[in-house]
């Protein structure tokens, strides 16, 4: 029987799927620069494999290597560790196990092959990607903060750093990592000779932010290995209080893992101390945002009563509505004017 190397099932199925499986989860996150000769071959071999042992989850494929993110029943990680460590280009890469492990963080296995495991916006071709900045464990970080003059870097969007960052960290306002290295190269170069301290949730985005500041000229870069989620497990292990203040925004149905019970920032729509992330429940805009459950409850998961109004419309007419948008490329801009209280 043919094994078919792609999800078949709509998202209903696939949350049910999900609720009915009563194995523990936990959910892991590695990455690696690595040449890979035919990304496309490689795909199909991860899924098969992958699949069997019941991993959901999102993984990136390119030539230049590998970023993943996936949940796996428990009782199957010492398998997912002999079945990575057989493939050559993965044999000893680091897992990165969450602070928080929750079965609804993925409904299915997807591995896509980009032209880059994460979209940088840099020409490869005229610096050296692996001549990266020096590693510090998450305790070496730790004391670092506390030297005098060092200077902190949070290479998130600013939706990540606004529920949580270190203290007295530069938090580059952008939306995008594309957006943020020319940015950050601006705001720093009056410290090229300080000690500069990169940090990011997992690290990879500070592999190549590392390696493109040093070739612009900055002499001491420093970066969090295995970025905040590494951090937050060792110092929850170590005992000492986390300088790391909030939560970790990530990339999966989670949304989110507390470090420290401190709230950073506010609910879009009323402004009182939230940091819980959700989508606008209208799918026609599905912005990302701060909204307090309050909020949500009275807004029906929306973003605004425009947004309210139209998911109380028929099905098919928000879909018509959707089809029209998109043809006639109008796009919901209420979300935009919102005033973002204390950024």
């Amino acid at each position: 029987m043919k094994k078919f190397l792609f999800n078949r099932y709509d998202k209903e199925t696939l949350k049910k799927r999900v609720e009915m499986d009563t194995r523990e989860r936990r959910v892991i996150s590695f990455y690696r620069y690595v040449k890979l000769e035919d990304p496309i071959q490689f795909r199909d071999k991860l899924y098969d494999a992958f699949e069997d042992l019941g991993i959901l989850g999102r993984i990136y494929l390119a030539k230049e290597g590998i970023n993943a993110q996936f949940s796996i029943p428990i009782e199957n990680y010492e398998a997912l560790r002999s079945a990575v460590d057989s493939i050559p280009e993965l044999n000893k890469i680091y897992f990165n196990d969450a602070v928080e492990d929750k079965k609804e963080s993925f409904i299915k296995l997807a591995i896509k092959v980009r032209k880059k495991i994460v979209a940088d916006g840099l020409d490869d071709s005229k610096f050296d990607p692996s001549d990266v900045g020096t590693h510090l464990t998450p305790l070496e970080f730790h004391e670092a903060l506390s030297e005098p003059g060092v200077v902190v870097v949070d290479l998130r969007n600013n939706y990540e750093s606004e529920v949580g960052h270190f203290e007295n960290a530069i938090l580059p306002d952008v939306g995008t990592f594309r957006e943020e290295l020319p940015l950050v190269e601006d705001l720093l170069k009056e410290n090229k000779d300080k000690k500069i301290l990169l940090y990011c949730t997992g690290g990879i985005r500070c592999e190549k932010a590392s390696a493109y500041l040093k070739y612009k000229g900055f002499s001491k870069v420093h970066q969090l290995r295995g970025g905040i989620i590494n951090y937050a497990k060792a110092v929850q292990d170590a005992g000492i209080p986390s300088k790391f203040k909030g939560k970790n925004f990530v990339f999966d149905d989670r949304l989110g893992e507390r470090v420290t019970d401190d709230v950073l920032t506010v609910c879009y729509t009323c402004g009182k101390p939230s940091d819980r992330h959700t989508n606008c429940a209208n799918l026609g805009c599905h912005v990302l945002l701060v909204q307090c459950e309050d909020c949500s409850k009275e807004l029906l998961g929306c973003c605004s009563e425009e947004c309210k109004n139209i998911i109380l419309l028929p099905e098919d007419v928000q879909k018509n509505l959707r089809k029209e948008n998109i043809k006639n490329k109008k796009y919901p801009t209420h979300h935009l004017t919102r005033k973002l209280v204390g950024r």
